[in-house]
């Protein structure tokens, strides 16, 4: 039996450590640090910080650890696996240099038109004032970025000059330098599409879309995800392929530029008139989208990496079902202060895998939120209706006093 390291604490590496425990090649997952909820879902949590490298790789030494799988973008950026890997640890993830790709988004930028992937225009500024010109020159609607890791919040639609000025003194406010990139809005409808890598093999995994912003409509601020689905139902044949075209294409150029290793690349679409444009790239999964990916995958999932690290991939096995997560949040999320609220008690005889905790805390057996995003629950389904409405029962069962969108996956419906 092979066991397992985790780093990460939230929703996804919920998801992760179940598909991992599936497996019946492998014993104990471990999470570091984890939350308390984990140990519910028969995981293991390590209290150690996902920016404790030395420790973690001792950890990983004297537990025999056969995989490391990194779930944040925080310890990718900072060198986790080119440290494991110095120690002669087995991790999947992208080395510091292939994580620029999401730390920076100037040198994401850079990369999509050395290699002629379509996506926004943009300009990419270092000062207000160089910001205000282009606001001048361009008008709104933009689209503002801070360059570096955001936590999914990194992002400002203004479409008003008001609120164009606003981002701008906002991203400026702490760094009068700050490389800033300015892009041009673009119009359609957004989805994920992911891929587990290792140099020029890849395995891609069906559409998903999240829901960034906080409230209903898409209202209110970008947040870190409040729901998805996935398979995505409203895309066709064609936009399909053209996103696995995209993941080849941008692999192929990660290799090209000494970029290859191994991990997750995470392409953020937009489906627009003239055919789709990269937003954004990750080079982890993404958080909700995990949650929906992860029950649909029918191999052997530690199989799936270990054979992929052998350059072996094997094709992905789906059950042909959708899922929906809707993500439970602290009323306040995300700006306002977040006291602990207590939370409801998970059913017994729901099945592993429908409650997925994120931001939760512990004291004398009692679960309390502990932050923004606190669980989702996931709703299963023959098809989308279906799916959403499971999700929304299970919901109102579990949600207590926290807040959730009501329209996860309502775009899809519409537009099919």
């Amino acid at each position: 039996m092979h066991d397992i390291l985790i780093i990460g604490e939230g929703g996804r590496e919920s998801a992760l450590g179940l598909k991992f425990k599936q497996s019946p090649q492998v014993g104990t997952v471990y999470v570091a640090p984890g939350n308390p909820g984990m140990r519910r879902l028969g995981l293991e949590t390590v209290p150690l910080g996902i920016d404790d490298f030395p420790r973690l790789i001792q950890f990983a030494q004297a537990h025999g650890v056969a995989l490391t799988f990194v779930g944040p973008e925080v310890p990718l950026a900072a060198g986790i696996v080119d440290a494991f890997q110095a120690a002669g640890q087995v991790i999947f993830g992208p080395t510091q240099a292939a994580a620029q790709l999401e730390a920076s988004k100037a040198f994401a930028k850079a990369f999509m038109h050395r290699h002629g992937l379509p996506t926004a225009n943009s300009r990419t500024v270092h000062s207000l004032a160089a910001g205000q010109q282009v606001l001048a020159d361009s008008g709104v609607p933009l689209v503002f970025k801070a360059d570096g890791l955001a936590a999914g919040k990194g992002v400002v639609v203004a479409l008003t000059h008001t609120d164009a000025e606003a981002a701008l003194a906002h991203l400026y406010a702490a760094d009068s330098q700050a490389p800033v990139v300015i892009e041009e809005y673009l119009q359609g409808q957004e989805a994920s599409v992911l891929a587990l890598y290792h140099n020029g093999t890849y395995v891609t995994l069906p559409l998903a879309q999240d829901h960034k912003r906080r409230f209903d409509n898409d209202a209110g601020p970008n947040t870190g995800g409040m729901g998805a689905i996935s398979p995505a139902p409203q895309f066709s044949a064609d936009e399909k392929e053209a996103a696995r075209t995209l993941v080849a294409r941008t692999i192929s150029g990660m290799v090209s530029d000494g970029l290859g290793g191994c991990g997750v690349l995470y392409i953020g679409l937009m489906f627009t008139a003239a055919g789709p444009k990269i937003l954004e790239y990750n080079l982890r999964f993404g958080d909700p989208e995990t949650q929906v990916l992860m029950p649909q995958i029918q191999n052997d999932f530690y199989a799936v990496i270990t054979d992929l690290l052998k350059d072996h991939p094997a094709p992905l096995q789906l059950d042909g079902q959708t899922y929906v997560a809707v993500v439970a949040a602290h009323p306040a999320y995300p700006a306002g202060p977040m006291s602990a609220l207590p939370l409801a008690e998970i059913p017994a005889a729901w099945p592993t895998g429908r409650w997925l905790p994120a931001g939760v805390s512990e004291e004398n057996g009692q679960l309390y939120s502990h932050g923004g995003r606190v669980f989702a629950v996931i709703g299963q389904g023959a098809d989308l209706p279906m799916a959403q409405a499971d999700a929304y029962r299970l919901m109102a069962a579990v949600q207590g006093p926290l807040a959730i969108r009501h329209d996860i996956g309502a775009k899809a419906v519409v537009t099919r």
